[in-house]
């Protein structure tokens, strides 16, 4: 299997980066539950370019029914740029054609209520907290991408806000879970390359 980018993406990555996710909808008191299983979760993506393109793909393909997308790039206003980020946001918009659009975040949560049970956020870093936040106190299921915070003043804000709100939640990190980063931190550990003074990445 590849991902958008033509990198493998094998099984267990893709189960890896989505089924938290799922799993987090799966549990506790929640509209999900109560629905049954007849209709299919529903999901706002914020940022929807880049890494938020494959996140919305991956939770699609494990049965997500993306209703809403949410980005401050607005193709429509933007059609001539020949931008990789650009065309990215458009592919989304391609891929889900009837999802509504829209480019501020807070907007978009209060204007779908509950029609949106979990929320993915891919948005640069600065945004991870607010959206984050902002959902959890909608009572909507969160995945955000690393890092979650910029602090530890906030973390625990969002932590506090979970355990109020009874919401699931993941932070995606899948580049430090890969198997290959794992096993170099073994292999450095247990000295195989000697005594290791500095790493340069």
């Amino acid at each position: 299997m590849k991902s958008f980018y033509g990198k493998p993406l094998n099984r267990r990555r893709f189960h890896r980066t989505v089924t938290g996710l799922a799993a987090a909808l799966t549990v506790g008191p929640h509209p999900i539950r109560a629905r049954g299983l007849i209709e299919r979760p529903t999901l706002l993506g914020i940022g929807v370019g880049g890494k938020g393109r494959t996140d919305l793909a991956q939770c699609a393909e494990c049965g997500f029914d993306v209703v809403a997308l949410c980005d401050v790039v607005d193709t429509r206003k933007l059609p001539t740029i020949n931008d990789r980020r650009v065309r990215s946001i458009a592919q989304s918009r391609e891929a889900f054609p009837d999802a509504l659009f829209g480019t501020d975040y807070r907007e978009m949560l209060d204007r779908l209520g509950d029609r949106v049970d979990a929320v993915v956020v891919s948005t640069p870093d600065h945004h991870h907290f607010f959206a984050s936040l902002q959902a959890m106190k909608l009572g909507k299921h969160v995945y955000c991408q690393k890092p979650l915070t910029h602090g530890i003043w906030e973390a625990r804000v969002l932590a506090d806000a979970a355990r109020r709100t009874g919401v699931q939640t993941q932070m995606g990190n899948q580049a430090h879970a890969a198997d290959h980063m794992r096993r170099c931190v073994e292999l450095i550990r247990a000295g195989v390359v000697g005594k290791v003074r500095e790493i340069h990445a």
